[in-house]
């Protein structure tokens, strides 16, 4: 067997995963095309599994990746769901830069797929060299301990379906050294060789770069890393939701309170996981919050907490969220509601 295919198949979900149709995401790329044919392979008699792609109008050739994707799913024999979706055009999108608009709508996608075809599982293409881009890119950003823990391998994308990234314990080559075995091709994005953005810059500038030279396991490095921070995150994050069960509040409004009195004396790198955990808990906008935002709202926890007069009583955070300081040393979150789409 192909080592990548025995990489893929140790890190499916131990029980259950061929029980129900399985969705997966295929841009076409050599990552996603590289799980769906291991998929396929892997799949016992019977299995279900359908193909999701998202065709976005952010570049030229997106319809040509679509025609390509949905013509190796029929030479396959399988189901597959294909959607354009307008990302510049988005009226849902307040708030948020073109990339994260890219990634809610592409999710949205996928759980729509998942629902309507009974699927448990939505399986993504993200390999061990995208969880160290996504490290470096993070810690360049500035982050938190949450931020050096990466992608996780599993989480849940809508209730009773779960996101899951089987090939994130393996590098990309292998995953073309497959498709080069089983001579299967796959689309390339153009776009991915353009050092304007950033994770290009540190794909080929830095960690190419690192690695063909004094630090050959930069990228096993940056995944090592991102377990063991996960690990730690995941203790703190426990200790952080305990606290917001105990000391916050939803309003009838949407709004929810926070106890700043209860929280204010805590160390500060716990207070950070509270922030972070609160907007998990929420399904709050993430992908723009950066150390500054959650610093920023650490800050006015802490000064509404000891009932002091901070300098900026509210902060405007992306996604359209607004933290402000109340009475009774409370901290109030609450979110710009979205303007209804008129189609």
């Amino acid at each position: 067997m192909h080592p990548f295919l025995s990489g893929l198949r140790a890190a499916l979900p131990a029980a259950g995963f061929w029980e129900a149709p399985a969705v997966v995401a295929v841009s076409g790329g050599a990552d996603s095309m590289a799980l769906l044919h291991g998929l396929v392979r892997l799949a016992p008699t019977g299995a279900r599994l359908v193909v999701a792609h998202a065709c976005h109008d952010l570049r030229p050739c997106a319809n040509e990746d679509q025609r390509f994707v949905v013509t190796v799913a029929a030479r396959l024999g399988l189901e597959c769901e294909a959607r354009n979706l307008a990302v510049r055009a988005d009226p849902e999108g307040l708030g948020e830069g073109v990339e994260a608009r890219a990634r809610r709508l592409r999710y949205e996608f996928l759980a729509t797929v998942a629902r309507e075809r009974g699927a448990r599982h939505v399986v993504v293409g993200h390999t061990a060299d995208d969880q160290a881009e996504t490290v470096l890119h993070r810690i360049l950003r500035g982050t938190g301990i949450n931020g050096l823990a990466g992608m996780r391998r599993a989480r849940s994308l809508d209730d009773g379906v779960a996101l899951v990234r089987p090939l994130l314990g393996l590098r990309r080559d292998l995953g073309r050294g497959f498709l080069a075995a089983e001579a299967e091709t796959w689309r390339e994005d153009p776009t991915n060789d353009d050092p304007a953005y950033a994770r290009n810059f540190l794909r080929h500038e830095l960690l190419a770069r690192a690695e063909r030279g004094p630090y050959p396991g930069a990228t096993a490095a940056l995944v090592r890393l991102a377990e063991q921070a996960a690990g730690s995150a995941a203790s703190l994050t426990s200790a952080a939701e305990h606290l917001l069960d105990a000391h916050s509040r939803r309003l009838a409004d949407g709004r929810l309170v926070l106890d700043a009195s209860a929280v204010a004396g805590l160390d500060r790198q716990l207070l950070g996981h509270l922030v972070a955990a609160l907007w998990s808990r929420e399904g709050w906008p993430r992908r723009d919050m950066t150390a500054r935002h959650h610093e920023a709202v650490t800050e006015l926890i802490v000064a509404a907490g000891r009932g002091d007069h901070p300098t900026t009583a509210a902060i405007d955070l992306p996604g359209g969220m607004r933290a402000a300081t109340s009475s009774a040393r409370l901290v109030e979150f609450s979110r710009e509601a979205r303007p209804s789409s008129t189609q």
